[in-house]
């Protein structure tokens, strides 16, 4: 299925690699079909032509036949596919999700009755329940996240455990106080929660009916993405008193984080941010893939309802899951946290076989705002920093 979903790919992504060389064969490949992107202006960034596609954006796209924005021409046999798959497979899907999801929320609406949630630095939440409450939801939400992965036709999930590494290994107790993932679409979320149900950090924008909840209950701490206030210092104290709290109490949940801070393609790995790795203990990298013969469940370029709607016409869907064991600082590494988090990040490009990548969120969006016609502004160094 890999080799099927990328044969397509005609030329060589070249962006910065690092210390990774290419050893993906084809899989890190941009496609010559793929109408030339608009000008992008990328401030003092000289970008070379990756098959009418900038190089640069290659760990940002996805390809499929669908095209990059999902509105590339289609054959008539798949117009007819799509069709036949909207009138049978998405009904069906979107009332046994929907179904889930009502379930999920009562659950958790009645096993937080008559029960203050914690508040602290302007969050709340119920992630430190006790007893009955927090092991009903727990259980159920992981069951409920793996009914709901089912129903996006994600039948099977591959999962691999990485024993052979040069991760040094530490006779220190205590659990690993965060899983740090790479970002390729919102279905890592409910990947995690049918795992290991840990929190993780959320957008403002995830405080809605029934989702709003759900994300209390597995004790999300909100941020605004746009927002560069004073109030990420509250956040960022916020994280690091969780992943402590996660290593040292076995009944606190550990946080999700993905370092990255925006999703790609699945192929490459984006520069780390150190809020993981602040804390100073133990994390546990998990690598996420998700194969494909016609449609990329990664959500890049494509509209959040688009992308719903050919993923759910999409009959079978794969992910691929790769363990590593729990990475333990070194002394150098706690005292630089930039350290700390390139060293796992080149561990998790390394053994995961993707490419490394400079760009960041601001580039990202240069990229999408030149995808949709309009006209991008420039991307200085202070933005690639934030």
């Amino acid at each position: 299925m890999i080799s099927e979903g990328r044969a397509n790919l005609s030329c060589r992504a070249r962006s910065r690699r690092g210390e990774v060389g290419d050893r993906r064969g084809t899989s890190g490949l941009c496609s010559r079909r793929i109408h030339p992107s608009p000008p992008i202006l990328w401030g003092p960034h000289v970008f070379r032509e990756c098959g009418g596609a900038r190089e640069e954006v290659c760990a940002v796209r996805a390809e499929g036949r669908y095209g990059v924005m999902g509105r590339g021409e289609l054959a008539l046999r798949e117009k007819l596919l799509l069709l036949l798959a909207l009138v049978t497979l998405v009904p069906i899907r979107f009332i046994a999700g929907t179904a889930i999801l009502v379930i999920y929320y009562l659950i958790c609406r009645v096993c937080t009755l008559f029960k203050d949630p914690n508040r602290e630095e302007e969050q709340e939440d119920y992630a430190h329940m006790v007893g009955w409450r927090r092991e009903v939801v727990v259980r159920s939400g992981r069951f409920c996240s793996r009914a709901m992965l089912f129903v996006f036709g994600f039948y099977w999930i591959k999962e691999s455990l990485l024993e052979n590494t040069s991760v040094v290994q530490s006779d220190e107790r205590g659990r690993p106080a965060a899983i740090v993932s790479n970002h390729v679409s919102y279905l890592d979320i409910l990947y995690h929660m049918s795992s290991s149900f840990p929190s993780f950090v959320a957008k403002i924008s995830c405080k809605l009916p029934l989702v709003g909840l759900i994300s209390k209950c597995l004790g999300c701490v909100y941020v605004q993405r746009e927002s560069k206030s004073s109030d990420s210092q509250g956040v960022s104290g916020v994280i690091m008193e969780r992943v402590l709290e996660a290593h040292e109490n076995d009944f606190s949940p550990m946080m999700l984080l993905f370092p990255e801070g925006t999703t790609t393609n699945g192929d490459f790995l984006l520069p780390f941010k150190t809020g993981a790795f602040l804390a100073k203990v133990p994390v546990l990298p998990v690598v996420l893939r998700y194969p494909y013969g016609r449609f990329s469940p990664a959500w890049d370029s494509i509209s959040g309802v688009r992308h719903v709607i050919f993923l759910l016409c999409q009959f079978v869907n794969h992910i691929e899951v790769l363990h590593f064991p729990v990475y333990y600082p070194s002394q150098q590494e706690m005292e630089d946290p930039k350290f700390y988090a390139n060293s796992v990040r080149k561990l998790m490009a390394t053994e995961g076989n993707m490419t490394l990548s400079d760009i960041g969120l601001a580039e990202k969006r240069v990229y999408h705002t030149a995808l949709n016609g309009n006209d991008p502004p420039r991307v200085s160094s202070h933005q690639k920093e934030d």
